[in-house]
């Protein structure tokens, strides 16, 4: 989950040092600072500017936040399937009780967020208790929540949105945009759950073993369910940022968002077996996901040739990822 400080405290400096650049953040990192450079070059004008880095991480904003509540689904060996539709969901409820009541701020805010946490609440009480796979159950679940979208906008997007919204989308705080400072803190908290707190711990257990992390007395159930919730309350908030954004609520939010989300904690190092990953590498893996789409719109690549490399990119890093698991059992 983190780096072994007495790797990074060896006299030599070559064990530690070996170790470190064989970790997945690190070649993303690598990775990320290579295409910065490339990218520069070949677009000097346009690529490294203020306004570009802003765009790039109030793009990856989303990315970020959904993945860390997907790379803490994926260490406990399951899956979300439906995060791009609840983002739908939980942004047009959101307008539309806006809209047709009045409501205020804060129940507005309650809606979004509680939707999302209901459908992960759904989901893991499915998984947990009734032992439906999380492929299955979660795919049920975009249909269903891509449906409730759809039946609440009446298929149309819904315009009236009230100010205070945009200002998670399109505000600044010190030149900072919200949407990224939201991003930050989100990962921010997803580190210190992860690493110092039991359930955090408890969830790796579950992901190495759910049998044993029973006979250690760890409440599986309860940490599948949680993780969902947390995904779900994710996703919500992702919804939030893109009504911010766009200043309008579509049911078509969100649409491929579960691609490119499990790309991100792939690419940032979270083992598909569970498990294994950290939250550091899921924002460099979302980073690195926001450089790749802000480079195809540079070079003007298709959208057919995006979605092709998108596809090459999930599978190289399932393949390095089984690649380093099978030396490292060696």
């Amino acid at each position: 989950m983190v780096v072994d400080k007495t790797d990074l405290g060896n006299q030599s400096g070559k064990p530690g040092f070996s170790r470190l650049m064989a970790r997945p953040e690190t070649m993303v990192a690598l990775t990320i600072i290579v295409l910065f450079v490339l990218l520069s070059f070949l677009r000097p004008a346009t690529f490294p500017t203020a306004r570009n880095i802003f765009n790039i991480c109030r793009q990856s904003s989303v990315f970020a936040i959904l993945a860390v509540g997907m790379g803490l689904v994926i260490v406990t060996g399951g899956i979300d399937l439906s995060v791009g539709a609840v983002i739908a969901l939980s942004a047009c409820l959101g307008a539309w009780s806006s809209r047709e009541f009045g409501a205020p701020p804060v129940v507005v805010l309650v809606i979004i967020l509680g939707i999302g946490a209901a459908v992960g609440f759904i989901n893991g009480i499915l998984i947990a208790k009734l032992g439906i796979p999380p492929f299955i159950v979660t795919l049920g679940m975009l249909s269903v929540s891509n449906g409730a979208a759809l039946l609440i906008s009446k298929g149309a997007p819904i315009r009236y949105i009230p100010s205070w919204i945009s200002v998670f989308g399109g505000s600044y705080i010190s030149a900072m945009p919200v949407s990224v400072v939201i991003m930050l803190a989100v990962v921010l908290a997803g580190l210190v759950f992860a690493n110092f707190t039991q359930m955090g711990r408890n969830i790796y257990a579950v992901g190495n073993s759910q049998r044993a992390a029973k006979l250690s007395g760890i409440f599986v159930d309860r940490i599948i369910i949680g993780v969902y919730v947390i995904m779900g309350v994710l996703a919500g908030l992702g919804g939030l940022l893109l009504v911010g954004q766009m200043n309008s609520a579509d049911p078509s939010f969100g649409k491929g968002y579960e691609l490119d989300v499990i790309a991100a904690t792939v690419i940032g190092g979270i083992s598909m077996t569970g498990g294994e990953g950290n939250i550091v590498g899921v924002l460099l893996g979302a980073l690195l996901m926001g450089i790749l789409k802000n480079m195809f719109v540079q070079l003007a690549v298709s959208g057919y040739w995006q979605t092709i490399i998108l596809g090459l990119v999930i599978i190289g890093a399932v393949m390095i990822d089984s690649i380093r698991k099978k030396k490292a059992a060696n």
